[in-house]
């Protein structure tokens, strides 16, 4: 049995469309693991395709094909399933858009897969093999991740990512932001795989550098600490993500520090606390911010920080109040988007009852473009200011004051800023248009 497995990329990331450096690129762990799962009596050869990396050949003749959606990608998603469909090969999509939209996918598939994978997708495959694949499956009891096989990632095109030493050690969060699609996929559940296991796998992986992709591994501090006591054994140096909680246990902050923590994403979101209260981030706290990127560089931790706009007390001025702070607070890595209600989340509740959601086309559900109706500026106005924050912070100067004042290794936040840089630059090429327009790019006309 031949399987293809494809995670689709929107204009942005995708491979010679869109703008995305390859500094800015790490591999992906969905395909990977999903071939991980393959289980052995099926005898499959599996072929996987990232498309912010590689082109997807539209002629192949899988037996199979297996396609993982975010909402922003699910329109590209659908389109390349269509494809296949077409040509008479049977598709499977799964993924967080169609966990959330499952009888939207249910019209550009022949089987759709919710919730955990790690039981249903070896199911599935056992069951196609013998002719009787279900039209869908689903699994919302979490299995045990004891003993969890390690991605695939010798099938990844190695070349097209700064690295491919991506791992995993939780799953979930435990908060409720409005807008974050991990509630609404998940509920309030946190899932963690045993710290040994994790150590095994980033032991095994090539290198002295990972990326642990885990949306907040510091919701569970005791597991947290646990965890990285023992990876700091491993002598590698390691990006990941955190909340802003973990300013407030100088512990963990140390622990994590110690153990070779390099950079930390962490969700700021906004300059204005009204703003924070309005989406449900009540653990963050603006007044904090200051010292909280302080703590992180004075454990050696570089901060990237993201913040969101278009929120309902935004007003014109959050723009430069924003780029001000990441200025004078040495952030390492700004990062910016617009408000998006994900399917399913309150935000999108909240909106879809207020008619302000001014476009359903998911292609644009990519955080880069406004699909919303701004309560306290119109939306060229917050389109325009999300370009202007993204180039004023990438100027040169800035640059060079932020990563002075930061203190920290420059060693991976030069070419960071760089690529991201690149990134601003192009952004506005990204219209509404070119990326509406886009969603059969290289796909061939029925």
């Amino acid at each position: 049995m031949k399987i293809l497995l494809i995670q689709p990329s929107g204009a942005i990331h995708r491979f010679r469309v869109g703008s995305f450096p390859k500094s800015l690129r790490y591999a992906p762990l969905t395909i990977t693991t999903l071939a991980a799962l393959v289980p052995p009596d099926v005898e499959a050869q599996v072929e996987v395709v990232d498309e912010g990396v590689q082109l997807v050949d539209f002629e192949a003749r899988p037996d199979l094909v297996g396609i993982t959606i975010i909402t922003g990608t699910s329109k590209r998603g659908y389109a390349i399933a269509d494809h296949f469909r077409r040509r008479g090969i049977p598709v499977v999509i799964g993924g967080v858009h169609a966990t959330l939209t499952p009888d939207e996918a249910a019209q550009h598939a022949d089987c759709v897969v919710t919730g955990f994978g790690e039981e249903t997708w070896p199911q599935l495959l056992r069951d196609f093999k013998a002719g009787k694949m279900q039209k869908r499956y689903a699994a919302f009891r979490p299995p045990s991740f004891k003993g969890y096989p390690h991605a695939r990632r010798d099938l990844l095109k190695k070349d097209g990512y700064v690295t491919t030493a991506t791992v995993w050690a939780t799953r979930g969060c435990l908060n409720e932001c409005d807008f974050c699609s991990i509630p609404a996929t998940w509920g309030q559940s946190f899932y963690r795989r045993p710290p040994e296991d994790v150590c095994a796998e980033i032991a095994a992986l090539p290198g002295n550098e990972f990326i642990l992709v885990d949306p907040s591994p510091m919701e569970d501090p005791p597991y947290a600490k646990d965890l990285f006591r023992e990876v700091r054994k491993l002598g590698k140096k390691w990006f990941g993500l955190s909340t802003t909680k973990i300013g407030k246990d100088p512990e963990l902050m140390k622990i994590v520090g110690e153990s070779g923590c390099k950079g930390l994403l962490i969700g700021f979101e906004s300059v204005n606390q009204m703003s924070i209260g309005d989406i449900g981030k009540d653990h963050n706290t603006v007044g904090f911010y200051l010292d909280l990127v302080k703590q992180m560089h004075d454990h050696g931790i570089g901060c990237q920080a993201c913040f969101v706009f278009g929120l309902d007390e935004d007003r014109l001025d959050v723009f430069k109040r924003t780029v001000d702070f990441c200025d004078r607070a040495h952030v390492d890595l700004p990062r910016f988007s617009t408000y998006t209600p994900f399917p399913g989340t309150a935000a999108f509740r909240k909106l879809d009852a207020q008619k302000r959601i001014i476009t359903y086309d998911w292609g644009l559900y990519d955080v880069e473009h406004v699909v919303v109706e701004p309560m306290r500026m119109t939306s060229d106005q917050l389109r325009d200011g999300l370009h202007w924050a993204w180039n004023q912070a990438y100027r040169p100067a800035s640059i060079a004051r932020r990563l002075l004042g930061s203190r920290t290794s420059t060693l991976f936040a030069i070419p960071l800023n760089l690529g991201y840089r690149a990134y601003a630059q192009r952004l506005p090429e990204m219209s509404d248009r070119v990326l509406l327009d886009d969603v059969n790019e290289g796909i061939p006309a029925a």
